[in-house]
């Protein structure tokens, strides 16, 4: 049985210039896992900081804390890193799945780092999926307040009624759910089927194909082509390429200055 001891809050506050940090936001940041999943590790009793096993995610931590999951210590960050992945139709995103089937993380190089994806591609979706090493750098770019446009190629069956595309300008409320706006275009329409365009910030789960659905389109093809400045371009299914870091950190700069434009607009 784990000997558990309760850390007292009152005396783990932050009370020097170098205590600044979440311990759940240190363990993604090493990129153990997502900064959700490490909150749940901690109610898990999986972590233990100084010899003390923690039961409450709401700690912070200096760089001379010493924290282990599962036994083992933490080792020290790794250089933030950040991979493009043509992900094929038919994998799920997800590290394990409970239906047994094959996953991203089961087709991705073995000399690749543990990384975590940033969002998801549901099982029919495809293209580009971004993994990084770093799991608050995930949390960050999933955030709306980022304001990264995802882009998709859908191919649906019938008719596209494009006064109806349009409407998705306005944003749209399915089910009692409010999506923000969405760019729409037709791209072609064949006889029975059409390609479309859209673009969206806020990427909610399986928003696609609701919309798609909603209007009565059936989606046969969703094809993720861009996320942010990243784009899937001519990568190759089942293909990864790890963005250069100085690209990384340049894009990573002007996240912030737009975040910062985001705040500021909201606060008018």
């Amino acid at each position: 049985m784990v000997n558990r001891t309760v850390v007292d809050m009152t005396q783990n506050q932050t009370t020097s210039a170098d205590k600044q940090d979440r311990i759940a936001k240190v363990i993604a940041r090493i990129g153990i896992c997502s900064r959700r999943d490490a909150e749940r590790m901690i109610a898990d009793g999986r972590v233990t900081l100084n010899g003390q096993v923690l039961e409450t995610s709401a700690i912070t931590v200096a760089s001379d804390d010493l924290i282990t999951v599962d036994g083992t210590p933490l080792a020290g960050p790794a250089p933030t890193r950040l991979w493009l992945y043509h992900k094929p139709k038919g994998l799920v995103t997800t590290n394990r799945d409970e239906k047994g089937r094959a996953t991203v993380f089961d087709r991705l190089p073995a000399d690749l780092p543990r990384v975590i994806s940033v969002g998801r591609l549901d099982l029919n979706s495809e293209g580009l999926l971004l993994l990084t090493n770093d799991g608050e750098l995930a949390r960050r770019l999933e955030l709306p307040k980022t304001g990264w446009v995802r882009r998709y190629r859908v191919r649906v069956r019938g008719r596209v009624d494009e006064e109806k595309l349009s409407t998705l300008a306005n944003g749209i409320v399915i089910d009692g759910i409010t999506y923000k706006p969405v760019s729409a275009a037709l791209e072609h329409q064949a006889q029975s089927n059409a390609w479309l365009s859209l673009a969206l910030q806020e990427g909610r789960n399986r928003e696609v194909r609701k919309i798609c659905e909603h209007f009565y389109w059936p989606v046969m093809r969703l094809i993720r082509v861009s996320f942010g400045p990243f784009q899937l371009g001519k990568l190759e299914r089942g293909a990864i390429s790890e963005v250069p870091a100085h690209v990384l950190s340049q894009q990573m700069g002007k996240e912030a200055v737009n975040a910062k434009k985001h705040h500021a607009h909201h606060r008018r």
